[in-house]
């Protein structure tokens, strides 16, 4: 990671560990055996669906949730037992919580005041970050005097202007219309880089994941699956739970066994010849599940050597691209076009795969075969 600009604020570089980190709800385990090493001034994002533990996982190292067994650590501490007050976290949440009896500078300023900040800081601090986030000509009106913007970089503010050990935001953008959320995303990605404070941001949103973090940590069913850098996770996935997680449309899928003397993967919709090089790591497997992106695929409306014959099921025409869903056999997969092709419903395309990036994983366990 580059050295950040002087924002005039001074972050505190702290690293962050979940050590075997496991949290039971009685007999429900809401997270197993949780181990991840942040590093400090990293923006790490928990990305995974409803329930899969990301938030439970941002609430322990708050103090907002107990921890069953294992060791959370800020820098050197030791936080499991540590009051929230006293971790020196700072967290966004989904629903702004801003007071709305207060102007925005005595929101801004009231974590300053609990932790009895001397009163002629106050106002100095106070400016310096409404001046960060462009938020100056607002801090005499109140919240419900705000859009949903404004209010989400207020929020923000009052998180910043402790200058906390570590950063914790839970779904910030979830309540924003599309067009300011790309906005904000952009917003939070300058302001992370600049503040340079280790952040740990919840979401399901795997764009969002894509584009903020510095590595992500996608987790499932309370386990943590992968924990790599945005584009290596979705290069190559560690398993079939993480390959259709991450991407929009998500990856096909294909069900089939290698046959090692014809060198070809064969399905019940779809046989595939594979050169040397793809089949010779996957000597010691026979059924496999085989996975391509939707930008993966090519189409043709003509018939040619080697290509797939598909029926058109529906098309949806963004602009700047066009995805193609299709019928084949008794199987569906999606396809990214250009926009300028057309697609008719019911006509007939053949596609081919791209064999240097076809993923293959083991049927049962759904890891990612070499």
């Amino acid at each position: 990671m580059t050295e950040p600009p002087d924002s005039g604020y001074s972050a505190q570089l702290m690293k962050v560990v979940y050590d075997n980190v496991v949290k039971k709800y009685g007999h429900v385990l809401g997270v197993d055996q949780l181990q991840l090493q942040i590093q400090a001034g990293e923006f790490i994002v928990l990305l995974g669906p409803s329930g899969c533990g990301k938030t439970t996982t941002l609430r322990m190292l708050a103090g907002l949730e107990s921890v069953t067994s294992g060791g959370i650590y800020i820098g050197d501490d030791r936080v499991n037992e540590m009051p929230p007050r006293d971790r020196d976290v700072a967290m966004v949440f989904q629903s702004y919580a801003l007071y709305p009896h207060m102007t925005v500078a005595e929101n801004i300023a009231y974590p300053l005041r609990v932790r009895r900040v001397p009163q002629s800081e106050i106002p100095d601090r106070v400016q310096k970050v409404a001046e960060l986030l462009g938020i100056r000509e607002l801090l005499l009106r109140k919240p419900k005097e705000l859009s949903g913007g404004q209010r989400q970089r207020v929020a923000l503010a009052r998180a910043i202007v402790r200058q906390p050990r570590v950063f914790l935001m839970d779904e910030p953008l979830s309540n924003l219309d599309a067009k300011l959320r790309l906005y904000t995303r952009g917003e939070l990605k300058r302001l992370q880089y600049e503040l340079g404070t280790t952040t740990l941001y919840v979401t399901h949103d795997q764009a969002e994941a894509m584009t903020l973090a510095h590595r992500v940590a996608v987790m499932d069913g309370g386990r943590l699956q992968q924990f790599d850098t945005p584009l290596a996770t979705y290069q190559r996935p560690a398993n079939k739970f993480v390959a259709g997680f991450m991407g929009s449309p998500s990856m096909n899928f294909l069900e089939g066994k290698l046959d090692h003397a014809e060198r070809r993967f064969a399905g019940p919709d779809v046989t595939l010849r594979l050169a040397d090089q793809v089949l010779s790591p996957l000597h010691a497997f026979e059924k496999v599940t085989l996975g391509v992106r939707p930008e993966d695929v090519a189409l043709s409306t003509k018939a040619f050597e080697g290509g797939l014959p598909a029926t058109v099921y529906v098309t949806e025409a963004l602009g700047n691209e066009t995805y193609v869903f299709l019928s084949l056999g008794q199987g569906r997969i999606v396809a990214r076009a250009e926009p300028s092709m057309r697609f008719e419903i019911e006509s007939r395309v053949w596609l081919s795969f791209d064999e240097t990036k076809l993923h293959f994983f083991d049927c049962a366990s759904g890891n990612r075969l070499p």
